[in-house]
């Protein structure tokens, strides 16, 4: 009996992971998409239900820099940057960011093509708000400690750092995605990073799924 084949974002990253490139999935991805032979499996016409539910209890509050991980087409980052902050966003698909300017022509986002595991040196400490949407669970577990350092690291004193994704109760041994652990969204945390909530929630798309969301404040000192 033949075997089904893969979908296009576990084939593609199976590839990469082969040639020890954990991030070298996603511009084929992208590109296939723009071919119009896959599909990205988070693109969506409206932003991270949980994102918005989060930014709609803060109405008023004031805004700042922000720094969207992982944009994809961009449609969170637009959506951070309709509550009043002055939003940076990147992708390490230059595929990706073609397309995020493209559906949104006049954006006010600054998107760019960056790598989450060597971020820019440039935005080490500078950001108020960073929002991280299941951007770290679409890199294998072994990279995963890197890659929160890196999210850890653009947050300015005093800075919000909220997170977003899909919950494991261990490590998971195949993907994409590797949910994240517990242990894993707390490691967000520690030093001066401190855990505000660390909710988990079901999710709105699958019922009987939960993503955690969890919110984070770096010392103002």
């Amino acid at each position: 009996m033949p075997t089904e084949p893969l979908p296009a974002d576990r084939r593609l990253a199976a590839q990469a992971l082969a040639a020890d490139d954990p991030t070298g999935w996603f511009e084929p991805l992208y590109v296939e998409a723009a071919a119009g032979t896959s599909v990205v499996p988070w693109d969506r016409e409206d932003p991270n239900p949980l994102l918005a539910e989060w930014f709609a209890g803060r109405s008023g509050e004031p805004g700042g820099t922000a720094l969207v991980v992982g944009c994809g087409y961009g449609t969170d980052a637009e959506h951070v940057a309709a509550q009043g902050f002055r939003t940076t966003a990147f992708d390490v698909s230059p595929t990706a960011i073609d397309g995020a300017l493209t559906r949104f022509p006049h954006s006010p986002v600054t998107y760019t093509v960056a790598d989450l595991l060597a971020p820019p040196a440039a935005w080490r400490g500078v950001f108020d708000l960073v929002v991280e949407s299941i951007t770290v669970q679409s890199l294998p577990p072994q990279v995963h400690a890197a890659a929160i350092a890196g999210i850890r690291a653009a947050l300015a004193p005093g800075a919000t750092l909220l997170v977003v994704a899909d919950v494991s109760a261990a490590t998971p041994t195949s993907g994409p995605p590797w949910p994240l652990t517990r242990a894993e969204i707390e490691s967000f945390g520690g030093d001066d990073i401190a855990p505000v909530h660390l909710d988990l929630l079901p999710r709105p798309d699958i019922p009987g799924l939960h993503r955690w969301r969890a919110e984070f404040r770096r010392a103002a000192g």
